[in-house]
């Protein structure tokens, strides 16, 4: 498996930190700081990476509220892009929905915290019930609907 991690301004410094404390993490960019960049732009940059590999890659996302990147990754066929804001709410989010992106609000939780959830995203695993897997396939075909 590997583990793509980027971010706008907003979130920067926080990707910074994740990278060193994750070594795993590759980083998409920015590699520098630039005030006036904006989220898609990176969204698009790692959920292109990811659809490399679809079934052996993920991503994590990061910008001033997290919202954002979410938006802009889940418009990409196959990406499954959520936002989670607690320990308790990504486990439910992992074994319910099978996220291939995380998506992390810089502004809105401290880094400690953000930190355990980075690290129940590398660790988590999907284990499918029979409900899951057909609620995924549902989006599936809507995804390749033609509308």
């Amino acid at each position: 498996m590997k583990y793509f991690i980027s971010s706008d301004h907003a979130g920067f410094e926080l990707k910074k930190s994740l990278i060193e404390k994750y070594t795993e993490l590759i980083d998409l960019g920015p590699k520098e700081f630039i005030k006036e960049d904006d989220y898609p732009d990176y969204a698009f940059i790692l959920s292109k990476e990811l659809l490399k590999d679809i079934d052996n890659n993920k991503g994590i996302l990061i910008c001033r509220n997290g919202v954002g990147v979410c938006i802009a990754s889940n418009k990409l066929p196959k990406i499954r892009a959520g936002l989670s804001f607690n320990e308790e709410h990504l486990k439910s989010m992992i074994s319910d929905d099978n996220p291939n992106v995380l998506c992390l609000p810089a502004d809105f939780i401290k880094k400690e915290e953000i930190e355990k959830l980075v690290g129940i995203f590398l660790e988590g695993e999907f284990k499918p019930q029979n409900r899951h897997e057909r609620r995924l396939m549902k989006i599936s075909i809507i995804e390749n609907s033609k509308i």
